[in-house]
């Protein structure tokens, strides 16, 4: 089979490289300016891939996807030096084969077209059609450049096509509802609910009744019939955070949903179906779970159809400025303040602490930043105080009590906001009703 290539790119001396690089590796090669006189190629070179930029004159290189793909059965990969999650997502669900970020390393790209015309044989032998054109989603902004946050910006567009089950791994506060909602909301179902349920933050008891619904009278105080949370989500997302610390008992009950898609409400005689799409997040890995007797195997490989496994912050410390740019702009939208930078010093600190509650601790220290300046810029000596600690080295875990560890950090975040719950939840990130328990548990005070 030929294997002939066309390389688009605005840049001359890319174009080139290419073209020199694959000629000698016995490809066919043809190169092209920018994506209108790319498509005036296609019928005439008939490739069977084509490797485009994003950002060139005229046409898009994500445009010049979907009219490839529209067109023809030629895989496309999209290659470009100013990467992001809406580029990368889009990418993905229009089709492409692969999404990389320049530098381009000429051996990666050699692996990459190997890979992708074995593919193109399988594919033909098996007359397997091509695949159809991806809808648009307009999805949740992640922000990171760091090489595992371009795979994940990846496998967003690839699963938002589709229903598979998904399980999201990584420390806490490394941003796994946030990947679900991309997934989501870059998904053909964007209009259905998305419904977020921390197993942990229900009590055991009520857990089942929560996700399943129940009858009437089924117990104690059930005076009427309710929904559950698989019914509430239509053909929506159910996304269940903290898996690993369910009970046995949910874990039978739950597999039943993801294998058969029924399940029972508390108290009725027959199942009910849900169409609702489950994935699911876990801080441990659900592996070492297993292998403790504490979660079932067969409800972990039947979650773990795909899993996406989300870095600590400290792992891709290069995207901490970009993060710091978008949480002030954030803090200082949503309190308004005027606060526009970050002094040298301060980032510097920033980019080398350990931060041990990841993008979520990174965000409270940023907003309490806000709340603190006077200027139009934060600086070091707002970082000095209480939980995020930035004028000392990373430390271990302090001699307290989780239940104290809580009960402070809620307090701070009251002061922080003045009392206002509804914005101390939403920077807890939990329900006004968890905040006004773990008010009342710990005797907490509303600043004045």
């Amino acid at each position: 089979m030929t294997r002939r290539v066309l390389v688009v790119d605005d840049d001359p001396s890319i174009r080139e490289t290419f073209e020199l690089h694959l000629e000698r590796r016995g490809y066919e090669v043809r190169t092209a300016e920018d994506g209108d006189r790319a498509l005036g190629l296609m019928s005439s070179f008939e490739p069977s891939l084509v490797i485009t930029d994003v950002r060139m004159p005229g046409m898009d290189g994500l445009e010049l996807l979907r009219r490839v793909r529209e067109g023809t059965d030629a895989d496309v990969i999209v290659i470009t030096a100013h990467e992001s999650m809406e580029s990368a997502v889009g990418a993905m669900k229009a089709g492409a084969y692969d999404y990389l970020v320049k530098p381009l390393d000429l051996k990666a790209i050699d692996h990459l077209l190997t890979r992708c015309f074995r593919d193109r044989d399988r594919r033909k032998s098996a007359e397997t059609p091509p695949p159809e054109k991806a809808g648009t989603g307009e999805g949740h902004r992640l922000v990171g450049r760091h090489p595992a946050m371009i795979e994940i910006y990846k496998l967003i567009g690839v699963l938002a096509e589709n229903r598979a089950t998904v399980l999201i791994t990584g420390e806490t506060g490394t941003g796994k509802e946030r990947i679900a909602r991309a997934i989501h909301h870059s998904s053909p179902h964007s209009a259905e609910p998305f419904i977020g349920v921390n197993c942990t933050a229900i009590p055991e008891t009520l857990l089942e009744s929560e996700l399943f619904g129940h009858t009437r009278g089924a117990f104690t105080g059930a005076v009427g019939a309710r929904q559950g949370y698989f019914e509430l989500a239509r053909e929506g997302t159910l996304f269940l955070d903290e898996i690993g610390d369910t009970a046995p008992e949910f874990q039978s009950k739950l597999l039943r949903v993801v294998e058969e898609g029924e399940f029972f409400p508390v108290g009725a005689e027959k199942p009910r179906r849900t169409m609702a799409r489950i994935m699911a997040a876990a801080q441990t890995p659900l592996e070492q779970r297993v292998r403790e007797g504490r979660f079932r195997a067969d409800l972990f490989f039947r979650l773990q159809v795909v899993e996406i496994r989300v870095p600590p912050l400290r792992e891709r410390r290069e995207d901490i400025p970009l993060l710091v740019d978008h949480f002030l702009r954030k803090a200082a939208r949503d309190l308004g303040q005027e606060v526009k930078g970050i002094s040298d010093a301060a980032l510097h600190a920033l980019t080398q602490y350990d931060w041990p509650g990841n993008i979520r601790e990174l965000e409270h220290a940023l907003t309490r930043a806000v709340v603190l300046a006077r200027g139009s810029s934060v600086g070091e000596e707002h970082f000095h105080l209480g939980s995020a600690g930035l004028g000392r080295e990373s430390a271990g875990p302090r001699d307290e009590s989780l239940e104290a560890v809580e009960a402070a950090h809620v307090q701070e975040i009251l002061e922080r906001t003045g009392g206002v719950k509804r914005h101390a939840a939403e920077i807890l990130e939990i329900s006004r009703t968890r905040l006004d328990r773990i008010i009342k548990k710990h005797g907490l005070e509303l600043p004045e």
